[in-house]
């Protein structure tokens, strides 16, 4: 069973900048691997004998966060990192894994991703790249049923209620929690994932049209962006004067 698994790395929330194009600063700044990608980790972990690559889009401190990966599964990292990629949003980010897995990985039966980045929160990507690829996609994912060599049944939490799902491969599935085996990496863990050789590609060796990669290619544009202000004020009142305005 060959697995992809896409993760992100983004800002903590606490230290966001933002550059004069208004996008989002990733270099210099402190960075984590995006929370809802550890679900896609983790059920890529519970797939036995299952080849797992990961593979992530960002500078190349972006290595950090298929190492943080490794500490969970894998045995194959891909960063995609080019300055052309740079200011790429959800269509252009799809668009440019889209090159990767056609191009370059081109085998694959399960794709898992977070259904989320914490630092855009739109849950776009997921479906665009399915969508580019022609496979089914299954979102809002927590948990696997049970997996064989021909298909494979999950769980899928959505607001309207709680679904159950069949998909035959090759298929993606976007996960919001997972509800399966926790893991804690251990020492060992961190040990293996610095000895795993990382692939750093860009958009030559893919193969990517650069007219639709980056911000180029991305036909939405943030106008303003900044941090929300309290300003509200709150009153404190007692017990006996809030019943007396009911009176």
């Amino acid at each position: 069973m060959k697995i992809l698994v896409c993760i992100k790395q983004i800002p903590d929330t606490s230290d966001v900048r933002w550059t004069k194009d208004n996008n989002i600063l990733r270099e210099g700044v402190i960075s984590i691997l995006n929370p809802s990608d550890i679900y896609a980790l983790l059920a890529a972990k519970s797939i036995e004998n299952a080849d797992v690559t990961v593979l992530t889009m960002g500078p190349s401190a972006s290595k950090n966060a298929i190492k943080r990966a490794f500490c969970y599964v894998g045995n194959r990292g891909i960063l995609l990192s080019d300055k052309r990629f740079s200011g790429a949003d959800t269509l252009a980010t799809a668009k440019t894994l889209y090159w990767t897995i056609k191009n370059y990985i081109k085998e694959f039966d399960i794709i898992l991703t977070g259904q989320f980045a914490q630092d855009g929160d739109t849950g776009q990507t997921p479906y665009s790249l399915a969508n580019l690829l022609n496979i089914p996609n299954i979102g809002y994912v927590n948990k696997i049923n049970y997996i064989n060599e021909n298909e494979i049944s999950v769980t899928s939490v959505k607001d309207s209620g709680i679904y159950q799902y069949k998909g035959k491969f090759p298929i993606l599935l976007s996960f919001s929690k997972f509800d399966g085996k926790d893991y804690i990496p251990l020492a060992k863990d961190y040990i293996r994932a610095q000895e795993i050789k990382i692939e750093t590609i860009n958009a030559d060796v893919i193969g990517a049209n650069l007219d639709e990669i980056g911000i180029k290619g991305s036909p939405t544009y943030v106008y303003k962006a900044f941090k929300p202000q309290n300003n509200r004020v709150c009153k404190f009142i007692e017990p006996c004067e809030l019943i007396g305005e009911i009176k």
